[in-house]
């Protein structure tokens, strides 16, 4: 239905003239006229009947009249969801429980009425191609290759490297560990069955193992978090690599050890991600929240891997 019609019929119905409706719409008459024999063509009815005073609404008119309102309502709605800053900011955190959520959880805690939509895509890929369809505006991701590889459009700034940590069960033997060196995990068992080919976490501990000499087993079906983290602190021989932001919960008789590794500290390079023609205001005030509170590893030396320098 032309809703140029339908906001024309309205302001008729107000007006009860077609001249005053054209003055209120700042079109002729004769447009008047034409867009209401349009609509009424459309709906199969009379809408107004000519008088010495003017147009009244028949009886379909006014059937149609409270209906006409709530279109041009619905129009304004739709208009309004989609303008920028009216809203939420659509972000991607690739997963609830790791860093990308905590920063965007701080950026909120510093802006508590922004309007933000937390969703979790599966890997860069998919991330990128949702910026690139408009599905998303922003996404934290780690960026595997200079950022002139980016798709035309796609932006990219460092925000956050997030040291990597060592988890272990009470009997492993570097569970009274203080910190570990990223050398002395040659030839312990690192499991991690989530890390899935072609992804950029795939990229990253194929990078950190191939730089330490280390044997990362991504055997065995990934179960979730809680199955991890029980086989872990069952094993006198199995560990895992755990973001130091990564919000892990178990059981307080399981006594597992999250351990720093030092010389060199490896991190994680988390940037964001998105599209340069995105006019969203919260999107500007997120870069800047991230800008402004990036904090360098306090570590003396870091290690990360060299597509993401």
């Amino acid at each position: 239905m032309d809703l140029d019609a339908v906001r024309t019929f309205v302001a008729a119905a107000d007006a009860g003239r077609f001249q005053d409706a054209a003055a209120t719409l700042s079109i002729t008459q004769q447009a008047v006229s034409k867009r209401i024999a349009v609509l009424e063509k459309r709906l199969g009815v009379r809408l107004f009947t000519r008088t010495a005073r003017g147009a009244r609404l028949t009886i379909d008119g006014q059937a149609f009249l409270p209906h006409a309102r709530t279109l041009l309502q619905a129009e304004e709605r739709a208009i309004a969801s989609v303008r920028p800053g009216s809203r939420a900011l659509r972000v991607d955190v690739i997963g609830r429980r790791l860093a990308p959520a905590v920063l965007l959880r701080g950026f909120h805690r510093a802006n508590p009425d922004t309007e933000l939509d937390v969703v979790t895509l599966f890997d860069a890929d998919a991330a990128v191609a949702a910026l690139r369809a408009g599905t998303i505006d922003a996404t934290f991701r780690a960026v595997t290759g200079p950022a002139r590889q980016l798709p035309d459009g796609i932006e990219a700034a460092r925000v956050y490297d997030e040291p990597v940590q060592l988890l272990t069960g009470p009997r492993h033997e570097l569970a009274a560990a203080r910190s570990v060196t990223p050398a002395r995990l040659a030839g312990q068992r690192i499991w991690m069955p989530g890390i899935v080919e072609g992804t950029e976490w795939a990229a990253y501990y194929d990078a950190l193992a191939a730089e330490f000499g280390l044997t990362i087993e991504a055997t065995g079906p990934d179960f979730g978090t809680a199955p991890l983290v029980d086989t872990i602190a069952d094993s006198a021989v199995l560990a895992t690599f755990v973001g130091e932001d990564t919000r892990l919960v178990w059981p307080a008789d399981q006594d597992l050890r999250r351990i720093p590794l030092r010389d060199p500290a490896p991190v994680y390079p988390h940037s964001l991600l998105w599209r340069a023609d995105n006019p969203h205001p919260t999107l500007t005030a997120l870069r800047a929240h991230l800008a402004a509170t990036r904090t360098e590893c306090p570590e003396t030396e870091t290690w990360t891997p060299a597509w993401a320098r």
